[in-house]
C-alpha cells in the first residue's frame, strides 16, 4: 500500500463501489474475528478442566500449553506483520483460518501432554497469522484515515461479544457431550472463516495516476524500510509501547486475580464472578465512547485520560470495594478501558506513522505487549503471594495503568509525522 504524503490516503482510495467493498470486508471480518476469538483462545479456558483430566496431568501443565500458544504468536508477530505489509492478508488470513480448522480436529484427538504442547503452537501460529493484527492490518490498508476509527470500531464492537458467545456454547456442548465432540463442533463453526476470508479479504486498488504509486516495487521496498527505521529512531515510538505494554500488564493481571480480589473483600464468590462479567460489556461501551472522543481530541489525549481512569478505579478498589456498590463503581471505571487499547494502538499507529508498514510496527509493539500479557498475572500472583493481599495487587494494577497514561498522553498525535517517514 503507498500513501499520499500530504494526506495519507491510501492510494486505493476507492469510489462508491469501492466502499461498498471495504463495508463488507469489515462484515466479514467482524464475523471471522468473533469466531476465531472463540475457537481458537476462548474456548480453552472451558477445556481445562476436562483436559487436565482425561491427559492425567494438572491444570498448570495444561496452562502452560495455553501460554506456549500466546509467546508463539508474540514471536511470530515481527514477521507476519513484514508479510502483511509486502502481500496483504488475504492469502495469510485464509491460510490461517484453514490451519485453525485442522488443528481443532485433530485437537480433538490428543491423548499426551506434549501433543497438547504441539497443537497449541500451531493454534498459536494460526491465531498470529487470522486474528486481530492481521485484520486491523487489512483495514488500516484500505481506508482512509477519517474512516479508520469507525471501521476498526465496527469490527472490535462485534468481536468483542465473542467471549460472551463462545464461553458458554463451549461450556454447554461440554456438559451436553465431551470436549473431543466440542472441538469437533467448533472446528466446524471455524471452518466458516475460510470462504470469508477467500472471498472478502482484498488489498485496496491503485490509483493508475495517484503520484505516489511507484513504478518500481523496489523503490516502494525502499521507502518502507526507510519507515520503519524512521519510526523505530522516533522516541514516541518506544513511549507508545511502554504505554501499551504496562496497559496490557494491568489488564491481564486484573483480568485473572478480579474475582479473588472482590471475594477477599468479603463478597460471595456468585456476586463476585458476575461483576466481572460485566468487564465484557463494559469493553464494548468504552469503545463506543472513545471512538465517540476521538472526533473531536486527539486519540492520545482520549487514551491517556481513559487509562487515568482505570488507575484511579483500580487504586480505590481496595479502600470501597467492600461495599456493593463500591465494587461495582471501581469495577465500571476501570472496566469502560478494558477494550480501549485494541482499537487505540492501530489508530494512533496510522496517524503517526506511514501505513505502508502498518503491521510491522504493530507487530514490533505486540512482542512486549504480548509479554506483559502472560507474566502480568503471574507477577501479581507472586505480589500477592508475598504480601497476603489483594491491596499491593491492585495499587501495583494502578500504576501500571499511570505510567500508561503518562506515556501515552507524551505523544502528540500528529498526521505529520506520516510525511516525515515516507522517505526520499
Amino acid at each position: 500500500m503507498t500513501t499520499s504524503p500530504a494526506t495519507d490516503v491510501p492510494a486505493g482510495h476507492i469510489d462508491a463501489g469501492g466502499d461498498s467493498r471495504g463495508r463488507t470486508m469489515v462484515a466479514a471480518l467482524a464475523i471471522t474475528q468473533t469466531i476465531g476469538y472463540g475457537t481458537l483462545y476462548y474456548a480453552f479456558a472451558v477445556l481445562l478442566i476436562p483436559l487436565a483430566t482425561d491427559l492425567h496431568t494438572s491444570t498448570t501443565t495444561v496452562t502452560g500449553a495455553f501460554t506456549a500458544s500466546v509467546l508463539t504468536g508474540a514471536i511470530l508477530a515481527v514477521p507476519v506483520g513484514r508479510w502483511l505489509d509486502r502481500h496483504g492478508g488475504r492469502a495469510l488470513m485464509t491460510t490461517g483460518s484453514a490451519a485453525g480448522v485442522v488443528l481443532l480436529l485433530l485437537f480433538s484427538r490428543i491423548d499426551t501432554v506434549w501433543q497438547l504442547y504441539a497443537i497449541q503452537i500451531g493454534i498459536g501460529i494460526a491465531c498470529a497469522a487470522s486474528l486481530y493484527e492481521a485484520a486491523f492490518a487489512v483495514v488500516i490498508a484500505w481506508f482512509t484515515p477519517q474512516q479508520r476509527a469507525t471501521a476498526l470500531l465496527a469490527l472490535t464492537v462485534v468481536a468483542g461479544f465473542s467471549s460472551t458467545i463462545f464461553l458458554p456454547l463451549t461450556g454447554w456442548l461440554v456438559a451436553t457431550h465431551d470436549w473431543r465432540t466440542t472441538l469437533l463442533v467448533l472446528a466446524a463453526v471455524q471452518a466458516a472463516t475460510v470462504p470469508l476470508h477467500v472471498l472478502t479479504v482484498r488489498r485496496p486498488p491503485r490509483i493508475p495516476n495517484s503520484p505516489t504509486a511507484s513504478p518500481h516495487q523496489a523503490d516502494g521496498t525502499r521507502a518502507g524500510t526507510f519507515a520503519v527505521r524512521a519510526a523505530l529512531a522516533d522516541r514516541a515510538f518506544w513511549l507508545l509501547a511502554a504505554g501499551f505494554t504496562a496497559h496490557t500488564a494491568a489488564i491481564s493481571a486484573l483480568t485473572v486475580h478480579l474475582v479473588a480480589a472482590l471475594v477477599s473483600f468479603g463478597h460471595p464468590p456468585a456476586f463476585a464472578a458476575g461483576i466481572a462479567g460485566l468487564l465484557g460489556v463494559l469493553s464494548v461501551a468504552g469503545r463506543l465512547v472513545t471512538t465517540g472522543l476521538q472526533r473531536r481530541y486527539p486519540t492520545t489525549i482520549v487514551t491517556a485520560t481513559v487509562f487515568a481512569v482505570q488507575a484511579a478505579a483500580a487504586l480505590a478498589l481496595p479502600v470501597i470495594g467492600a461495599s456493593t456498590g463500591g465494587a461495582i463503581g471501581a469495577v465500571i471505571g476501570f472496566g469502560i478501558g478494558f477494550g480501549v487499547a485494541t482499537i487505540a494502538k492501530p489508530v494512533i499507529l496510522a496517524e503517526r506513522y506511514d501505513t505502508r508498514r502498518y503491521a510491522t510496527l504493530a507487530g514490533v509493539l505486540v512482542v512486549p505487549m504480548t509479554l506483559a500479557k502472560a507474566a502480568g498475572p503471574l507477577a501479581a500472583a507472586a505480589l500477592h503471594a508475598t504480601t497476603d493481599s489483594y491491596t499491593p495487587v491492585l495499587a501495583a494494577v494502578a500504576t501500571c495503568c499511570a505510567i500508561a497514561a503518562a506515556a501515552i498522553a507524551t505523544v502528540i498525535s500528529h498526521p505529520a509525522a506520516n510525511r516525515q517517514a515516507t522517505g526520499p
